[in-house]
């Protein structure tokens, strides 16, 4: 794997990007110039569009100065488009606050509820809990997630909210991924995908419509096999069932 050099990059982009992983020129191209230049802001880099250029000249093992316009205004209008990045949270908070929506899972399957598991982080606080309940509730947008979107918003005071994330332990489907576009959360975290409905990119992917004017950046694979043990065991415990009754 090619080195990255100074130039095209400065030393400080470089020194940063290794932190972040992109150690190489063969990183960079997976990762692709755009993303790394929001991946270096979302760190705290002061970013012109310089160093896109750069980023990209470094991509292709040349300098920025030779790129065409063409190049550049085509970099442009893909930072333009793109959808949010954010960094993610710590490895091991990610993983204790998803234990937390796993926990939830189980109440919403001892009740007969899919188990689907969601909770809204405030400043490394729980704000919003919730589970699946739409049987028990007769409300078909008693997902887990819609539940503690309305506790978190409730505790803060305010539909808007910026600052929070939210791990949940399924993909979120269509209806509850426009609720959380439209409440500005920072980032979602979820465990398993979801092939039939997920909208995070399974699916469909509403976060990355630039149209609908996201601010919510998506980390998937969050505990995933966990995530997927608790709806396959609830799923065969059920066919098991019917098939006894």
């Amino acid at each position: 794997m090619d080195a990255l050099t100074s130039p095209p990059l400065p030393p400080k982009a470089i020194t940063m990007l290794a932190e972040l992983g992109l150690t190489g020129r063969g990183a960079l191209v997976a990762c692709g110039a755009v993303r790394a230049f929001l991946l270096l802001k979302a760190a705290g880099l002061t970013a012109t569009e310089r160093l896109l250029f750069a980023l990209e000249a470094a991509a292709r093992g040349t300098h920025w100065n030779q790129l065409t316009d063409a190049d550049r205004a085509q970099l442009k209008a893909s930072l333009a488009e793109h959808p949010p990045v954010r960094l993610p949270p710590p490895a091991e908070t990610r993983v204790r606050f998803m234990r937390e929506a796993r926990t939830l899972a189980g109440q919403a399957a001892e009740n007969g509820e899919v188990p689907v598991g969601a909770v809204v982080v405030h400043r490394g606080e729980i704000v919003g809990r919730g589970f699946n309940q739409p049987i028990a509730r007769h409300d078909p947008s008693a997902h887990a997630e819609m539940v503690a979107l309305r506790e978190a918003a409730s505790s803060l005071g305010n539909y808007r909210l910026s600052g929070c994330d939210l791990y949940v332990t399924l993909e979120p489907c269509p209806m509850c991924a426009g609720a959380i576009l439209h409440a500005r959360l920072d980032r979602v975290l979820y465990g398993a995908a979801d092939p039939k409905t997920g909208a995070a990119g399974s699916r469909v992917d509403l976060f990355g419509i630039k149209a609908l004017n996201p601010h919510t950046a998506v980390f998937a694979g969050i505990e995933d096999e966990a995530c997927a043990a608790q709806l396959s065991d609830f799923f065969r415990r059920r066919r098991e069932e019917d098939k006894t009754a």
